[in-house]
């Protein structure tokens, strides 16, 4: 799945211009789990700036997909089904491999012993594209999510979980954030 991601910015006259309009470069398909595709489609600096017409593309340079403070990484992630990711040839050393590749530092983040639960500190903007997809949580609550619905995460733990037969598109849009300690 290849995102079309078109990139605009101000030329030296002044006016708006188109910079480019491709696919993201950053886009991979995982061999490990058919469907599974992950595309960094943009990202910012703690403090960005516009105006500039022939800046680089800030995805080339992007060591880890969780932004540091105040940071963001804009994501269009397509999950497969569940059923892949629990089927018998499923194998989830080559599966952490591919992520450790394709997401970096966000693949970090994922617990072995919890298939798909992971914490980042970052606020998230989670919006359901197409199909649909449930949101757990640690403490086994689960909520679904459908087409056009969006979920702010904040820093909290969680899996998604495909229970459908077929793949959900989600966009993510992580903001880097500092992570408070609980009051008590």
């Amino acid at each position: 799945m290849k995102t079309r991601r078109i990139v605009t910015g101000i030329g030296l006259d002044g006016k708006s211009m188109f910079l480019s309009d491709a696919s993201t470069p950053r886009s991979s398909e995982y061999e490990s789990a058919p469907g599974f595709v992950a595309s960094l489609v943009w990202a910012t600096s703690p403090a960005p700036q516009v105006g500039e017409s022939g800046m680089a593309d800030p995805t080339e340079s992007v060591e880890s997909y969780v932004p540091e403070t105040g940071a963001t990484r804009c994501l269009i992630v397509s999950f497969p089904p569940d059923s892949i990711m629990m089927s018998a040839d499923f194998d989830p050393a080559a599966f952490g491999r591919e992520s450790a590749q394709i997401i970096p530092g966000l693949a970090d983040r994922f617990e072995p012993d919890s298939p798909g639960m992971h914490t980042t500190d970052t606020v998230d903007y989670g919006v359901v594209l197409d199909g649909e997809i449930w949101l757990e949580l640690d403490n086994q609550q689960e909520t679904k999510v459908e087409r056009h619905q969006v979920v702010v995460q904040q820093g909290t733990r969680h899996a998604w979980r495909n229970k459908s037969d077929r793949c959900t598109t989600m966009m993510f849009v992580l903001i880097g954030a500092t992570r408070q300690q609980p009051q008590r």
